[in-house]
């Protein structure tokens, strides 16, 4: 669980890491369900970044009875969620991410709520968790975070590509005034991190897939897209913590 340096940690630089959060048996379940599962394959896409490779996503936004939705609910998800901003919080989609070694691509400077605010979010107050199913690499395409970069508020965003991205002139200045992480990971960290984060990651040049998991929550006080009236979905269930490995290997 988070505890107050980490909290500091994260409003400091919009981001925070936390070591094997999700033990090897249960990253085993999560890689057989990206290699074998149906839903994963039935919601893919691949956009081409400026250079034309391409990685994979596959993106849902409901909740069920899978291994997605076990770990999304995780105790160890949520209720770190809730720490950082200090409120509660919705589900608002899940997401898999796979760049194939070697001809992966890169994802161009963003901030997630770049996006979402066009998509009729009111506040900047999302966040996502990034879970590492692989080893994590600047060779096999890490993410790359400018730490505090969230303190800019939202930019203005357009196609970069066949994805959004960052204004590419004001992103030459921005990145000159921002420390660039690195964000090396190992199968079952999570790396917290807030909407307005500027971040990015470069092509998979290795000989190692880079798969993620990545989850994203909405403050529960929030207004929806299309429901400018109300106040969002209902809070985010919390499920029992042994509940993924219902879904484990059995060796």
């Amino acid at each position: 669980m988070l505890n107050f340096e980490h909290v500091a940690v994260y409003q400091r630089d919009g981001y925070v890491l936390l070591k094997c959060v999700f033990s090897p048996r249960e990253v085993a379940a999560m890689l057989r369900a990206v290699e074998s599962g149906d839903w994963v394959a039935g919601n893919v896409s691949s956009p081409a970044d400026s250079g034309g490779r391409k990685s994979s996503l596959s993106l849902w936004s409901e909740l069920g009875d899978d291994i997605w939705t076990a770990v999304s609910t995780s105790p160890r998800i949520v209720n770190n969620i809730r720490v950082l901003p200090g409120e509660e919080i919705s589900f608002f989609h899940g997401k898999v991410m796979h760049k194939e070694a070697h001809t992966g691509g890169k994802w161009e400077w963003h901030q997630d709520y770049g996006y979402w605010y066009d998509q009729g979010f009111v506040f900047p107050r999302l966040m996502s968790a990034f879970i590492a199913l692989d080893p994590a690499t600047r060779k096999n395409g890490c993410l790359q975070a400018l730490r505090g970069s969230h303190q800019l508020g939202r930019l203005s965003h357009g196609q970069v590509g066949e994805q959004t991205g960052a204004d590419e002139d004001r992103m030459s200045l921005i990145e000159s005034q921002f420390e660039r992480d690195y964000c090396e990971m190992a199968p079952g960290d999570v790396l917290f991190f807030h909407c307005n984060l500027l971040h990015a990651s470069g092509p998979n040049d290795s000989d190692r897939h880079r798969r993620a998991f990545i989850i994203c929550y909405n403050a529960l006080a929030n207004p929806q897209p299309g429901n400018p009236g109300r106040t969002g979905l209902p809070p985010c269930p919390v499920s029992e913590d042994k509940a993924i490995l219902r879904h484990a290997p059995d060796d």
